[in-house]
Parts: C-alpha cells; structure tokens; sequence
C-alpha cells in the first residue's frame, strides 16, 4: 500500500498520494483539515487523480512524508512543504 506494485498502481499507493499532496502543500502551508479539504476537490476525479483515498490514507501519507522529511510543520501547526537550502 505505500509503494506501488504489481497490484496497486502508483495513484492508489501512499506514495502517489503524497506526491499529490506536496503539490498542495507548494503553495501554501496548509493545516490538516485545510488540506483534506483541497484534497477532497480532487479526490477520484478521473482526470486528475484516478483513485479515492480516505481521510485516513491522507493522514497516513502526511505520516509518510513527515518520516522522510519532505514536510514539516511550523508553530501554527501548518503542514509546509520542506525545502533544504
């Protein structure tokens, strides 16, 4: 479920899912329900986003993404994109 495989594809992975909420994230430092929300706009759109995930799969792959240090969150307790300089 984290990685793709023979039967998962990428969309339906927790990695594809968190390449999607990066691409939010890039904007703007979101909070939690901020980004479901943002989420939830393209959640199963055949043409953006090929597959439904849960609010649980979203908070799983914000965990993802905090465990390899692709995000951050800030004193206001936003989720920020981290950018190493």
């Amino acid at each position: 479920m984290i990685l793709p495989s023979k039967h998962i594809s990428l969309a339906e992975s927790l990695l594809g899912l968190g390449g999607v909420l990066l691409e939010i994230i890039k904007q703007k430092p979101h909070s939690l329900d901020s980004l479901w929300q943002e989420y939830s706009k393209v959640n199963n759109k055949k043409d953006v986003f090929p597959a439904y995930h849960s609010f649980d799969n979203v908070i799983l792959a914000v965990d993802l993404l905090f465990v390899i240090g692709a995000i951050n969150i800030n004193s206001e307790g936003e989720i920020y994109r981290y950018e190493i300089t």
